[in-house]
């Protein structure tokens, strides 16, 4: 039942990008969450998250389809039946490794593909703030978006004949800045930069707004992670 868009082989930017979104085996998800959550609770975030990730993004008029490279058999089956493509984690070489793998996967079907990893943190998500993103991205080789603390990144792109080499973990945004990649600096995309590591972020995702299933997730753990210091967060 996936959802494909417009090839865009044309050579029209819109709704032409493959958007590949990592995700770890959900029991060792999320883990600087275990905290707010708790180690039983934390998984189903992490998989809520991924869940309202991947729905904004195929809700995206400039995305043509998603690819999540996970080993996770739980959340293969529940992203794939919102029309996710799920490719294995062959490699097993960490977060890069996987990206690059998901980019390889999307090119071997469609060489010309534009190409952009996404965070799989992202529950509060806006189909238009990410399409903004990628109006932008599409003017430059390759491109990246800081994450809020603008210390990380949350979404790294690759034009047409470009090579995605993905360098997230700690501090990405200094090493895409260094390989060369063009930072965007759009100031009206907060959904797209606010991944959640901790319970701090979780509050400040939820003053965005989240989308269904971390809103649905989310109220047991909001106290706790409050009481950890993250009651002014967002706004």
């Amino acid at each position: 039942m996936a959802r494909m868009r417009r090839d865009g082989a044309d050579g029209g930017a819109a709704a032409a990008w493959s958007l590949v979104v990592p995700l770890k085996p959900l029991v060792r998800a999320k883990s600087r969450l275990a905290g707010a959550a708790g180690e039983d609770f934390r998984p189903r975030l992490a998989l809520a998250f991924a869940l309202d990730t991947v729905a904004a993004a195929l809700a995206c008029a400039d995305v043509r389809d998603v690819v999540v490279v996970t080993d996770d058999g739980l959340a293969a089956e529940r992203l794939a039946a919102l029309g996710a493509r799920i490719v294995p984690d062959t490699p097993a070489g960490g977060l890069n490794a996987a990206l690059a793998h998901g980019a390889e996967a999307v090119r071997a079907g469609r060489p010309g593909a534009p190409v952009a990893a996404l965070n799989a943190d992202l529950p509060a998500l806006r189909p238009a703030e990410l399409a903004r993103v990628l109006h932008s991205a599409a003017l430059f080789p390759r491109a990246f978006l800081a994450d809020a603390a603008h210390f990380g990144t949350t979404l790294l792109t690759a034009s047409s004949g470009v090579e995605l080499a993905p360098a997230f973990g700690g501090a990405s945004r200094a090493r895409h800045l260094a390989s060369g990649a063009q930072e965007i600096t759009a100031p009206d995309v907060p959904s797209v930069r606010r991944d959640v590591d901790t319970g701090e972020d979780l509050l400040a995702a939820l003053a965005l707004g989240v989308g269904p299933h971390t809103a649905r997730q989310a109220p047991p753990v909001t106290r706790t992670a409050a009481g950890a210091g993250g009651a002014g967060a967002g706004a």
